[in-house]
């Protein structure tokens, strides 16, 4: 039928167990050509993530701490799921090389890319195909910005000479330097979408220990209802706002090419799982999903005659950009702006920004609200539905909720509402009890 780019998750190679699963999986259907692995995630509740461990050794040999028991626990994870599946792989040469590197003081980019590493390597040895290294196909600048272009040229350039491969996810290289560069956590599933995108892939399965998206948090929401099909609209909103199965980034690739993305269960391979494509569907439901973050800052600025001002918002763009701060949203009245700002991006600094506001901007008033949630509701079917709005306020109104923001895309796809951190359960709660 067509090539299907696979990317395996943590959970879904953390041990022997799961390998096989995984080798079932792609055995099942020969159109399973490319496959991207993770680094081994937790076997169980208390142990840990590989990649994990590796930042853990980074940490030890910046604080001059012996790392040594740390890789050990590393390696013998590895070696471990070798002898159990039999697999003919000779890792020590690569734990050595790894080891050397350490000693030399390689970079945190580097070593958490390891996990990744070895989990390839194992993966293609014990299904007996080729490993393609990420290094020189996933291509970075010097800034650590993914070369998108010249990304896609690689892949097609370097995997057309391989019929089947396994490829690490989550790093690739900077083109000038060859330093390795990593995607930030859950970066295998940008990998598998760039691989998919360059390859002409029918598909790009998702495999995780998730049976696809649910309309909202199940640890907020009991048996949330499961989502079938999504937009890649839809999903990039979700995506944003905490939904956490598939990296944001990962869309775009696939969206580009209009590559469908089902998200599949490695443990429940029969489930249809989640499948994801530019198809809208707003006649069959007014909400796909619900999903939201918590800990953020509103900065209310007003100004009278604000609206006959020019160049206010992007004095206001500009203060932030020297801060190295970007703007999740930006709801506007006619005398007031109100930047909505992450506390994890404000690291500390709220007291100088609005500083820096007062001194630019010469405001008439400055409002600071704090530990404000997010939550968005989304849905393709909203924008041609009346009473959304007032259905979704009136959930919120009857579960004493205080709506603090309120912010519209202009796709109408979503309505953002900002709610006190501590309302934040109880706000999604009544969400989706209005719209279930």
């Amino acid at each position: 039928m067509g090539i299907k780019v696979l990317k395996f998750g943590g959970s879904s190679v953390a041990d022997g167990i799961q390998l096989r699963k995984m080798k079932s999986i792609i055995e099942a259907d020969v159109d399973r050509r490319y496959i991207v692995a993770s680094a081994p995630g937790k076997r169980f509740e208390i142990d840990n993530k590989v990649t994990d461990l590796l930042y853990l050794c980074k940490t030890h040999m910046e604080q001059n701490l012996p790392y040594d028991q740390v890789f050990q626990v590393i390696r013998d994870r590895f070696n471990a799921a070798a002898i159990n599946l039999e697999i003919d792989a000779d890792l020590e040469i690569h734990f050595e090389e790894i080891l050397t590197n350490m000693k030399k003081g390689c970079s945190k980019d580097y070593l958490a890319s390891r996990g990744e590493y070895l989990s390839a390597v194992l993966v293609a040895a014990y299904l007996k195909v080729d490993f393609v290294d990420a290094a020189g196909m996933i291509l970075f600048d010097d800034k650590g910005r993914l070369l998108f272009e010249e990304t896609d040229n690689a892949i097609a350039s370097k995997l057309s000479g391989h019929k089947m491969a396994v490829i690490p996810g989550f790093y690739g290289t900077e083109v000038d330097s060859g330093e390795i560069r990593t995607f930030s956590r859950g970066g295998s599933d940008i990998t598998g979408a760039l691989i998919a995108k360059a390859m002409n892939a029918q598909v790009y399965e998702n495999w995780t220990d998730v049976s696809g998206f649910l309309m909202a948090d199940p640890r907020i929401i009991k048996n949330p209802k499961p989502i079938d099909k999504i937009s890649y609209k839809e999903l990039r909103e979700l995506s944003y706002m905490g939904a956490s199965v598939l990296h944001e980034d990962a869309i775009y690739p696939c969206r580009l090419a209009n590559i469908p993305i089902n998200i599949k269960n490695t443990n429940h391979p029969d489930d249809p799982g989640t499948t994801i494509t530019d198809k809208e569907e707003p006649d069959t439901k007014i909400v796909t999903g619900i999903a939201g973050s918590k800990d953020f800052t509103v900065i209310a600025i007003y100004k009278n005659m604000l609206s006959h001002e020019k160049g206010f918002v992007r004095r206001i763009l500009m203060i932030l950009e020297d801060f190295d701060i970007s703007i999740e949203h930006l709801p506007t009245g006619i005398d007031t702006v109100s930047v909505v700002l992450s506390n994890r991006s404000i690291d500390g600094r709220l007291d100088e920004i609005i500083d820096e506001f007062r001194a630019q901007l010469r405001p008439d008033g400055v409002e600071v609200f704090e530990d404000i949630a997010l939550i968005a509701t989304v849905g393709a079917g909203m924008n041609r539905r009346t009473g959304v709005s007032a259905k979704l306020f009136t959930a919120l109104a009857e579960a004493n909720v205080n709506v603090r923001m309120i912010d519209q895309g202009s796709s109408e796809m979503n309505i953002i509402v900002g709610v006190q951190n501590t309302d934040f359960n109880a706000a999604i709660k009544a969400i989706y009890r209005a719209f279930e």
